[in-house]
């Protein structure tokens, strides 16, 4: 009797430790709101994967619902030996496969998104919490005596379908058009914002010709010592002019983007770090009289804080606001916040990202723009 209720507390422990996992996983790939992380999900991991954006929105909510479902039905004595435990360690081999993929394509490195943005770890520390799981998920299963599971098959089901349902009510799916937010305040008239619609779907990356201008023909006349003194004008050095013009992605936002040289900044409005790189290039602009040109692209992610971001940054420039997945498309999925990336002539000249070894600093770009 005692080896029973020994037993019976312990599968107590582990259904409430394994349920808390899955319920803090799904609840992690909600922070800090639900479209914003769901969507950043998707583009960052279901993406690379090879799944399509069309499925990815529809996979990204159905595998939160289920981490959901499957935790709190740990907790409920229904189909648990039989249904339940199984699933759950299917899902997590099914986890553990992809984990081990991402490892020998693409290392060791980055968030494996298992816990979102709020718990980042490396796809091999997910590996081996994963395993650890199914090893107690094991011990779990035998603890449990055979028939004893109860048999309400609507209500597993109920707690499932309610699961996946309310993730959709969450973070509704939502048509990646770009968005154009007036800022508030006035703007210099040279750096009025394009309003022209814009999308991100199509990178155009082909050269555009120099405009050539035409030479009206001239009857030849003797030169006059006057003229025949004077010199003509050098052309300035091919250096001076800059590389070969090309039309970048960014020109469908500011119609100034692939002239001469440029800043274009990639921001989240409420990314402290985002703020940092705003008041870095702010400080730059002020002390360089001839500092490129600045335009900031933000992701709509708590794009009400664009006039306090602003107010923080010292300056306010003209921008453009898109949707969370068209923002990391056109920063790269791979990449994070802040970005910033010099131009000229619509060239990539030199970029930066994130917070780690490709970080933007204000003595980097000064570098670059001296070259």
């Amino acid at each position: 009797m005692e080896n029973t209720s020994t037993k019976q507390n312990i599968s107590y422990i582990l259904r409430g430790l394994v349920a808390f996992l899955f319920l803090f996983s799904a609840v992690a790939k909600l922070y800090p709101s639900p479209y914003f992380a769901i969507s950043t999900f998707e583009m960052k991991q279901l993406v690379p994967l090879g799944f399509s954006e069309g499925l990815a929105v529809y996979l990204s909510r159905t595998l939160i619902g289920a981490e959901i479902a499957l935790g709190l039905l740990l907790l409920q004595p229904n189909y648990l030996r039989k249904i339940v435990i199984p699933a759950t360690i299917a899902l997590l081999v099914v986890f553990i496969a992809h984990l081990l993929l991402t490892i020998f394509s693409g290392g060791n490195s980055g968030n494996c998104g298992c816990f979102g943005e709020l718990l980042p770890m490396t796809p091999l520390e997910s590996v081996f919490k994963n395993i650890v799981t199914v090893g107690l998920l094991f011990w779990l299963y035998k603890l449990l005596p055979a028939g004893s599971d109860r048999k309400n098959y609507w209500l597993v089901i109920g707690i499932a379908v309610a699961s996946i349902l309310l993730v959709y009510l969450l973070a509704p799916i939502k048509p990646q058009t770009p968005m154009t937010f007036e800022p508030t305040g006035p703007i210099p008239e040279e750096a009025a914002l394009d309003t022209a619609p814009s999308t991100t779907d199509t990178v155009i990356t082909s050269d555009v010709a120099q405009p050539q201008t035409p030479v009206a023909a001239t009857p030849a006349t003797t030169p006059t010592p006057a003229t025949t003194a004077t010199p003509a004008k050098a052309a300035p050095p091919a250096a001076a002019q800059g590389p070969a013009q090309k039309k970048s992605v960014y020109s469908q936002f500011f119609a100034n983007a692939d002239k001469g040289k440029k800043i274009i900044a990639l921001f989240v409005p409420g990314c402290d770090h985002c703020r940092d790189a705003a008041k870095q290039l702010t400080e730059l602009r002020k002390k360089n009289k001839d500092f490129p040109e600045m335009s900031i692209i933000f992701m709509d992610e708590e794009a009400e804080k664009i006039p306090d971001f602003f107010a923080e940054a010292g300056a306010q420039y003209p921008y453009k606001v898109i949707d969370v997945v068209s923002f990391w498309k056109l920063l790269g999925n791979s990449k994070d916040t802040p970005g910033v990336l010099y131009l000229w002539n619509g060239n990539i000249i030199k970029e930066w990202e994130g917070i780690e070894g490709n970080k933007f600093t204000g003595a980097a770009l000064m570098k670059e723009l001296k070259k």
